[in-house]
């Protein structure tokens, strides 16, 4: 028997993160504040990092021995959150797998549905592998979504998406180029935008800006009226993981729609204007939750 089969509506949700760096911790924070999971390890590979420590000092379970350590808890999770790299995601995959413990995917390495939890999440809740893109698409993606739910034809969608240079990482930068092309092919595939472009620009100003980006879309037969109606829906969807995330606009030109988006962090271990990082962070815990709603409807 798989552990999701075994969720009791009595407790909570067994999950672990695999990874102790900032965004690991970050979302260790996340996951203790939230009531339907329970938090069984966090597993790393630097028996020094501040991730590890500071969960020790919480009460919560570590390891040092990064997934062989999280394989040797007496009782398995049902649910890893993996915050590693994508080298390492491609090689925990099948391990997860195996041992019928869903995986949501916070690296590049894109195995399993693009999720963005507040266009197609409730259809991808149940997935035992589920890929989270990048931050770039969970911000701009809903949006695309929603002016495509407005038009008889969403023909083109660019977004620039501009962020703090101190909230990127050395392997983001190494893979600016992917992480672009996952977020091209966000906004076709979830997005339904026919073709799509997508730019990420890295702002070394001081002090650093909020995570900021700018949509672009081309439509045919738009209803101005539903435009404004699903924005705003769109937008409290967001929200309800990321209260930082602030919207405005349309302008509208003939054919084109533009928006303007913001993305502030909760701020609970990444600095707010980091809100690239928090919105991927909530997305991954509000797919967790999604999936305990999943498991107790299926058993009413």
């Amino acid at each position: 028997m798989s552990p999701n089969s075994q969720l009791s509506v009595e407790r909570p949700f067994r999950v672990a993160i695999l990874g102790s760096g900032n965004i690991s911790t970050d979302l260790m924070y996340k996951v203790l504040r939230e009531q339907t999971l329970q938090l069984a390890v966090m597993a790393g590979i630097d028996a020094g990092s501040e991730g590890l420590r500071r969960a020790a000092a919480l009460g919560v379970h570590t390891t040092a021995d990064g997934i062989d350590g999280l394989f040797q808890l007496d009782e398995l999770p049902e649910l890893v959150f993996d915050a590693t790299s994508a080298r390492a995601h491609l090689a925990h995959a099948p391990r997860l797998a195996e041992a019928q413990i869903a995986s949501v995917d916070l690296t590049p390495a894109a195995i399993g549905p693009m999720v963005i939890p507040a266009v197609n999440g409730d259809e991808h809740r149940s997935a035992m592998e589920l890929n989270l893109v990048s931050c770039a698409a969970q911000a701009t993606v809903p949006l695309v979504a929603a002016v495509g739910r407005a038009a008889q034809h969403l023909r083109y969608a660019e977004t620039v998406s501009t962020v703090a240079s101190a909230s990127v990482g050395p392997g983001t930068r190494q893979n600016i180029d992917e992480f672009t092309h996952k977020t091209r092919k966000a906004l076709e595939t979830v997005g339904g935008a026919e073709q799509a472009k997508a730019i990420v620009v890295l702002n070394p100003a001081d002090p650093p800006p909020c995570m900021r980006n700018t949509v672009y879309a081309e439509v045919d037969g738009l209803d101005e009226d539903l435009l404004a109606v699903e924005i705003e829906r769109m937008v409290q969807r967001v929200q309800a993981y990321v209260p930082g995330y602030r919207v405005r606009g349309p302008v509208l030109n003939g054919r084109k729609v533009t928006l303007f988006n913001e993305v502030e962090g909760a701020g609970d271990f990444l600095p707010k204007y980091a809100g690239n990082l928090d919105i991927i962070t909530a997305a991954a815990v509000r797919m967790a939750r999604q999936r305990v709603t999943a498991g107790t409807e299926a058993r009413v």
